[in-house]
């Protein structure tokens, strides 16, 4: 079997707008591309590109500029080598790009096999817990408001997004804490938001409220005051989803004591391929690697959930935004039941790509 062509199918995505913080801005009006890798044997592998922050166009000219003449006859079952040989591209082709080939290369393989992706990965489990996981809100109320809300439908697990205000982030979190008492695990994530003093404030507060995790308290290049936090507080730090280098500096963070659980994505890792390698490496070490969801499109979502199934090492799937902001372009989206999501069970990624939908807002093919 041989690459026979790369197609770029380019689609208007209209959003509503929402936001993690004053400078994460979602649901613009985007375009998402779908990817299709096409095999001179009628299989064809498809993936997403774009998300609703930073839509398709900014990454889809360079598949078809760089990436396609070193696919075209290539055998789409070598994927460790054309990763790495995309991966060597990376001034070229940006991140997104370099996922979502290799997510539809993945996608190929399942339906060779007739396998769902997490099968070929090595599955683990058959279902994994969820937790919701919050866009900003401008008041205290609707954090508490939406906290209750998960809990009261049997989610055992929530992760707030605050203001990046120390004093007022402090407060969310002892207003939710008070609202779900210990129904449910909380986490932080401060998006960054913090120096090392804050960072630290911040991180004594909540290991008193009980808080299961503190997620990137400081900007993900600080690896020296990460060192300094994590020699100071008891509360699991998490860490690397956006730190420089990726996969390849991830090493270093571990063996310098930066993080108690690595973090990671398709997207933010460069694919499937990378992220699997990131779960082995962290339970090399006997860590946990949690992977982030929902910040990108639906079917990252879903190749991140193959990953998630298939690590023994990771606990959790995030349903980010818990409001179910940012899905679109699936004929069907991952369902939760009773705050639990079941592994794909079709062939390759496992979801119908909604083509009749999509094809209303089609903008043009590039190839």
């Amino acid at each position: 079997m041989k690459i026979q062509d790369i197609k770029v199918d380019i689609f208007e995505w209209k959003g509503t707008p929402w936001k993690t913080n004053y400078r994460n801005i979602f649901g613009q009006d985007v375009n998402l591309s779908v990817i299709r890798i096409i095999t001179d044997e009628g299989i064809e592998g498809n993936s997403f590109l774009g998300s609703s922050k930073l839509g398709s166009e900014h990454h889809h000219k360079g598949i078809v500029d760089f990436a396609k003449e070193l696919l075209i006859g290539r055998n789409p079952q070598d994927i460790s080598k054309i990763w790495n040989d995309l991966w060597k591209m990376n001034r070229s082709l940006s991140l997104n790009a370099i996922a979502s080939i290799d997510i539809a290369l993945w996608d190929i393989n399942g339906k060779i096999s007739n396998q769902p992706i997490h099968r070929l990965l090595g599955t683990c489990k058959e279902k994994v817990p969820v937790y919701s996981s919050t866009a900003f809100h401008e008041n205290i109320n609707d954090y508490v408001k939406e906290a209750i809300t998960f809990m009261e439908a049997g989610w055992t697990a929530h992760k707030i997004h605050p203001h990046g205000i120390p004093d007022i982030d402090i407060k969310i979190c002892q207003e939710i804490r008070k609202s779900v008492d210990s129904k449910m695990k909380l986490m932080l994530d401060s998006m960054c938001a913090y120096q090392y003093e804050d960072a630290l404030r911040v991180g004594k507060k909540i290991e008193d409220l009980n808080f299961y995790w503190y997620e990137d308290p400081l900007v993900e290049e600080d690896i020296y005051n990460y060192k300094k936090l994590y020699s100071k507080l008891d509360i699991p730090i998490v860490s690397t989803e956006f730190i420089p280098g990726k996969y390849y500096s991830v090493p270093e963070w571990i063996t310098q004591k930066t993080t108690n659980i690595v973090r990671g994505d398709v997207v933010a890792m460069g694919g499937i391929s990378p992220l699997k390698r990131l779960t082995d490496l962290a339970d090399a070490f006997n860590m946990k690697c949690e992977i982030h969801s929902g910040s990108s499109n639906s079917l990252d979502n879903v190749a991140n959930l193959h990953v998630i199934i298939a690590s023994a090492n990771c606990e959790f799937y995030e349903f980010f935004p818990c409001s179910g902001e940012n899905r679109f372009g699936l004929s069907e989206e991952i369902e939760f039941d009773n705050g639990y999501v079941s592994a794909p069970n079709k062939p390759g990624l496992g979801f119908e790509i909604a083509w009749k939908d999509l094809n209303k807002t089609y903008v043009a093919t590039i190839e």
